[in-house]
């Protein structure tokens, strides 16, 4: 029986200790829960211990092999260039080690329910019909990462009745978070919850509570409240160990987290499952030559231009 790959945690790093504390935490209760695999975990900057430190803990346990999954929400820099080069260094360190990497975690139907349970903490009883939601996001110099944020704000609204779900982030991209609020207030919102998207407390949390504050102080007329961040919850557990039997089976996927034909996303729960038909767009111009594209697990669709 040959021993499974290893699970190296990736995490971002923070100045907050609450924060490296909880990352650190998050790591050794995914260590309980999977008794036969090697768990570790660490940084890229800001707090020990480094990833490198992490991946020689796990050769210094006779691991070979091992599978990385980055603790973050979006693909960013981080995801896109600095773990794959702290993982690339580690195979010139120790010879004769292999590795896969894995996806980022969001925005996965189980996180949008822990999210969802955020916001149903913060309001309490409210009449979801009567709140907007601004989702408060990282912050990235990259497009890409900055729009992954926009899609969890989207799938987060589908389906689940708030009034409506708006953007922000905290840090290098616009809107920032009072002027999320504004934008919020221009759409006619009388009740806001903001909801950091994040994993666990630290720096930009407290930054995101702190301007909340701040903004609500100075714009009584307006009910502003803050939710809570995701934290260690067991649907986190489960989902760092999807995306790493993902890696290890080499199964990196298209955007199935997310696809209504798969999960019962909320209000679209009959589509699950369903045979696809070709459609035709409305505005098509009479060519019907559709290309299906298709998605392994059974679905395709075929688009007419």
């Amino acid at each position: 029986m040959t021993t499974p790959p290893a699970l190296l945690i990736a995490g971002h790093g923070t100045r907050d200790d609450a924060g490296a504390e909880a990352f650190r935490d998050f790591v050794r209760e995914l260590g309980r829960r999977h008794p036969g695999l090697p768990v570790a975990g660490g940084f890229i900057e800001l707090s020990p211990p480094p990833l490198g430190e992490a991946v020689t803990e796990l050769v210094e346990q006779g691991v070979r092999r091992f599978a990385a999954v980055p603790l973050m929400l979006v693909s960013a820099g981080h995801a896109k260039g600095d773990i794959p080069a702290a993982l690339a260094r580690e195979k010139e360190r120790h010879p004769g080690i292999s590795y896969t990497y894995g996806r980022p975690l969001g925005p996965h139907p189980s996180l949008l329910n822990v999210l969802e349970r955020r916001l149903e903490e913060a309001l309490d009883g409210a009449d979801r019909s009567e709140v907007t939601v601004l989702l408060v996001g990282r912050g990235s110099t990259d497009p890409d990462a900055n729009a992954e944020v926009f899609k969890a704000a989207r799938l987060l609204w589908e389906g689940r009745g708030y009034a409506g779900v708006e953007t922000a982030f905290v840090s290098l991209a616009a809107p920032d978070v009072p002027s999320g609020l504004d934008r919020c207030v221009a759409l006619g919102a009388r009740r806001v919850v903001v909801l950091p998207y994040f994993l666990f407390t630290g720096i930009l949390p407290d930054r995101v509570r702190q301007q909340t504050e701040e903004w609500a102080a100075a714009h009584p007329e307006t009910e502003v409240r803050s939710a809570d961040v995701i934290g260690p919850e067991p649907e986190l557990l489960g989902l760092v160990m999807e995306r790493y039997e993902e890696a290890v089976k080499g199964d990196l996927r298209m955007n199935c987290d997310s696809c209504v034909y798969r999960i019962a996303l909320p209000g679209f729960e009959d589509k699950v499952g369903l045979p696809q038909q070709p459609h035709f767009h409305p505005d098509d111009d009479g060519h019907h030559h559709g290309h299906g594209h298709h998605h392994h697990g059974g679905h395709s669709h075929s688009h007419a231009h």
